[in-house]
């Protein structure tokens, strides 16, 4: 976990379905309250890039140079896995904590993919959760999107520079 770097860039190399379906099986092992298992991952390829990237532009309302560099970041890799909160009403497992479960398998996948050498990157931003950009992934009522885990290789095999260090101690507390 301390290699682990977000990797910005990242060449066309990406790993296929069955190699995302085992390492899923693994980072699907998150604490689960009552096991719901609220959240489900979109492989995006090919020219599925390109219509999402036509829904960014077309939630962010721009025109122009700024809607046609909006349309082209799906671009910056060949696979996108779209990490989508399928929350239920459930009378003891609120839906914040489902959509925390769907972000740990995110996060557990993403701690997976560096570990196997790819390089990952997760993206949002302001129109994550707009209806346009939904109705592209197909959403279902009661599913969110989360943001998208960007994958592909490594340039050159190096891996970012680490970053700053974390001081532990501020952002820790204990009481009795």
């Amino acid at each position: 976990m301390l290699a682990r770097r977000s990797t910005p860039k990242v060449t066309d190399a990406a790993p296929d379905d069955a190699e995302i379906l085992d390492l899923l099986e693994v980072a699907a092992r998150v604490a689960d309250h009552a096991a719901l298992r609220p959240w489900r991952v979109i492989a995006l390829r090919g020219e599925a890039r390109n219509r999402l990237g036509d829904a960014l532009a077309a939630a962010s309302g721009l025109g122009g140079e700024q809607s046609a560099r909006l349309a082209a970041k799906p671009l910056r890799a060949s696979l996108l896995l779209a990490i989508v909160a399928t929350t239920t009403r459930h009378f003891k497992v609120p839906a914040w904590e489902q959509e925390a479960v769907a972000a740990g398998v995110a996060h557990q996948l993403s701690l997976l993919l560096d570990d196997a050498g790819w390089g990952v990157m997760w993206r949002s931003g302001p129109h994550t959760r707009h209806p346009l950009v939904a109705e592209m992934h197909r959403l279902a009522d009661g599913e969110q999107l989360l943001g998208w885990l960007y994958v592909g290789g490594v340039p050159d095999g190096t891996r970012p520079d680490r970053g700053p260090e974390v001081d532990a101690a501020s952002r820790f507390s204990s009481l009795q």
